[in-house]
């Protein structure tokens, strides 16, 4: 399967990337079959780089902070209005309550819509996360991690032999959940929005450090670090992660790709 980074920025959009979201994909009965992760804003447009949106199978959004589930409202304006609407109305996995919170977001609940056809609460067919999903060729196991609203860390498994995994932190603090998770994959794609500085706020989000600390703990030797805010510097982030991992760690940028299994 193949990771390709739409979004990386974290908390709000930067001035070079859209806020989180990463493209999924895995050959799948005879075409490529495309899973995104997280839809934060700036996202929609910035995948026409990488795919015609149109071909989205799925969307799994990790939590419902706006940074990372509101540029749904995009994708469905698109999927309404753009020259090649109307597009199939995709499942959308997400904790419980993602369709109220996106029809919310989006102001014109499906009841009321003076729009003709499905408003943004029907267009989509929204499901639960559960402990684990098959998602076209992906098996995906979801863990709930520590972070102030309901939020989950994702493990997507390309579902052939010695098909390869990565782990997608969501955001979250240091928690045992993300560790037990992340065991043995071969690719941690972890949020650091914070600096290693003493007194950082418990259950919101991870330093570089922390990230490494949990890539060494689950024996994971390939760590990427993402949704590090506009407002800290990327190489300081990734300078306080690399004493605490054995292996590689890099940074996420808009449009770098890795290809992962089989092993």
């Amino acid at each position: 399967m193949e990771l390709t980074v739409v979004g990386c920025s974290g908390s709000v959009s930067g001035p070079e990337s859209p806020a989180s979201s990463y493209l999924v994909r895995a050959p799948y009965e005879g075409r490529t079959f495309a899973l995104v992760l997280d839809l934060g804003p700036g996202a929609t447009g910035a995948l026409f780089r990488y795919l015609d949106p149109r071909e989205v199978d799925a969307i799994g959004l990790s939590h419902l902070h706006p940074d990372h589930c509101h540029d749904l409202c995009g994708f469905y304006v698109a999927a309404r209005y753009s020259t090649t609407a109307p597009w199939p109305g995709i499942s959308v996995y997400g904790p419980p309550g993602t369709r109220e919170r996106i029809g919310r977001a989006y102001e014109v609940p499906g009841s009321t819509s003076r729009e003709p056809g499905p408003g943004i609460e029907t267009h989509f067919d929204y499901r639960d996360w559960q402990p684990q999903q098959r998602i076209g060729p992906f098996l995906v196991r979801a863990a709930r991690v520590d972070h102030p609203v309901e939020a989950y860390a994702l493990r997507v498994t390309e579902d052939v032999p010695d098909g390869g995994s990565l782990v997608f932190s969501g955001d979250t603090g240091p928690c045992s959940a993300l560790v037990e998770l992340a065991r043995g994959t071969d690719l941690l794609l972890a949020e650091a929005a914070f600096l290693d500085r003493p007194g950082n706020p418990t259950g919101l989000h991870l330093s570089g450090r922390d990230a490494a600390e949990a890539a060494a703990a689950a024996g994971v030797d390939h760590l990427v670090l993402t949704h590090i805010p506009p407002w800290h510097d990327r190489d300081q982030v990734l300078a306080e992660a690399v004493p605490h991992l054995d292996g590689r760690v890099e940074l996420a940028s808009p449009g770098a790709t890795w290809t992962i299994g089989p092993r």
